[in-house]
C-alpha cells in the first residue's frame, strides 16, 4: 500500500503532462486574440520625445490623435524588424497618415539615433521607457501597430513588422470612421 502512494505523485504528474500534450496539439499556435480591438485605447500618459530627451512635455496615448484616426506604432532601436518595416512606415506618412510611435523600453538618446539614421516617419513618439503602454496595450513584443479611429477606438491590430501592403491597407481602411447619414436622413 505504501509502494502506491509513494507512486500516486508520479501518477498525477504523468497525468496532467497528457492532458498539456493533448491540449498542445489541439490548440492553434497561429491563433492570437486581440483583446484590445475594438476596445478604447487605453489612457496612458508617457513623455515626449523632445530631441534626445524624453520630455518636458507629457502626452496621454488616447488624445495624441486629436479626434482624427492615426496609427500606433510600437517600436523600439534595438528592434531587428522595426527597422525593416522602417521604410514602410516612412511611405505611411508620405500619403499622410498620421503615425504616433511608442518608443517601447528604449533609451531616448537611442530612438533619436535611430530616428535620425532611418528618417522619422511618427506625428510624434512617446517615450515608453518601462514597457507601460506596452502593458496597457496587451503587446507581445514588438512591433505591434494598431489602428486606432478618430473616436478613439482601436480597430485592428498588426503583430510584428508591416511588410506588405495587404496588412497595410487593412489598417488604414478599419480606422476609417463609416459614413453616417446626416441628419433626418434614413441609414440603408
Amino acid at each position: 500500500m505504501n509502494r502506491w502512494l509513494a507512486l500516486l505523485p508520479l501518477v498525477v504528474v504523468a497525468a496532467l503532462f497528457a492532458l498539456f500534450v493533448g491540449w498542445s496539439l489541439k490548440r492553434d499556435p497561429a491563433f492570437k486574440p486581440d483583446a484590445m480591438v475594438g476596445q478604447p485605447i487605453p489612457e496612458t500618459v508617457l513623455p515626449m520625445l523632445t530631441g534626445d530627451t524624453a520630455g518636458p512635455g507629457n502626452l496621454d496615448l488616447k488624445t495624441a490623435g486629436v479626434g482624427r484616426p492615426m496609427l500606433v506604432n510600437v517600436f523600439a532601436s534595438w528592434c531587428a524588424p522595426c527597422r525593416i518595416e522602417h521604410p514602410k512606415l516612412l511611405a505611411l506618412k508620405a500619403r499622410g497618415i498620421a503615425v504616433v510611435g511608442v518608443a517601447y523600453k528604449d533609451e531616448p538618446v537611442a530612438t533619436r539615433a535611430f530616428l535620425d539614421e532611418l528618417g522619422d516617419p511618427y506625428s510624434m513618439v512617446l517615450v515608453d521607457r518601462e514597457g507601460r503602454a506596452g502593458l496597457d496595450l496587451g503587446i507581445s513584443g514588438v512591433p505591434e501597430t494598431f489602428a486606432v479611429d478618430a473616436m478613439g477606438r482601436i480597430t485592428a491590430k498588426q503583430s510584428g513588422p508591416l511588410l506588405n501592403d495587404a496588412d497595410i491597407d487593412r489598417l488604414v481602411a478599419s480606422m476609417q470612421a463609416p459614413p453616417r447619414p446626416a441628419p433626418g436622413e434614413k441609414s440603408h
